[in-house]
């Protein structure tokens, strides 16, 4: 995967037990993980990401609530995902920058490719820009 993408976790269970989904590296998630993350009671008129990665890929799951998602590939092409959903995520490929905006009751799970580095990110939109050149 190179573009954003809608993933689909299948769910099992039923209305009377509650659900299970799965994700499992290599096969609904297209890379090795490597962390695990999770955002949470963020107010609602705070945009986070404002950052691509060099070579980090994630998933992105709304555990809980509701995320908006914008990103903007390399090429300039801009797309919006809303992940409202427990049981669908978001392919974010290295090189995409992406913005969230979340429901007051959101629970954001992030599954990435590599561990933390700060080398790893470009924080700035010019600088992600520069890069297309």
């Amino acid at each position: 995967m190179t573009t954003p993408e809608i993933i689909t976790f299948k769910r099992n269970g039923d209305s009377s037990l509650g659900y299970i989904s799965i994700a499992e590296e290599n096969n609904q998630i297209p890379f090795e993980i490597k962390r695990i993350f999770w955002t949470y009671y963020t107010p609602e008129d705070v945009i986070r990401g404002k950052h691509a990665h060099y070579e980090t890929e994630m998933v992105l799951i709304a555990a809980a609530g509701s995320i908006t998602v914008k990103t903007e590939l390399i090429d300039g092409s801009i797309q919006e995902f809303i992940l409202d959903k427990p049981d669908k995520g978001l392919f974010i490929p290295k090189m995409c920058w992406h913005t969230m905006q979340y429901s007051h009751n959101a629970v954001q799970i992030v599954i990435a490719s590599s561990l933390y580095d700060e080398k790893d990110y470009i924080r700035s939109y010019d600088n992600f820009k520069a890069e297309q050149i």
